[in-house]
């Protein structure tokens, strides 16, 4: 059976899953690139505490989760710069062709 605090920490992850798909599904186009910046900013700051999370010396099941959580925060970094990248290129003047 789960313990109370294993289940309140479940009700706040399904909470916070449907509150943040409503949250970003509301978002309008126009506001995607700035929101993309602030995602990355966070996901960078999940990066710093992934790495103190791997690096304690608590067991062996925080090093793994918490190498798993420095991948998986640097995949999304290096995800979100390169769709901003993108998004951003997409609005820059084209230079004519030189033929």
């Amino acid at each position: 059976m789960l313990e109370v605090p294993a289940v309140a920490a479940l009700t706040i992850l399904i909470l916070a899953f449907f509150v943040g798909f409503e949250v970003i599904s509301k978002v309008p186009p126009l506001l995607h690139t700035p929101l993309m910046s602030g995602s990355n900013a966070i996901s960078g700051i999940t990066i710093v505490g992934a790495i103190l999370a791997a690096g304690t010396h608590d067991g062996d099941l925080s090093k793994v989760l918490g190498f798993i959580a420095i991948v998986f925060a640097t995949v999304n970094v290096v995800g979100g710069f390169l769709v901003t990248n993108r998004m951003l290129a997409m609005f820059q003047k084209r230079k004519p062709d030189d033929s």
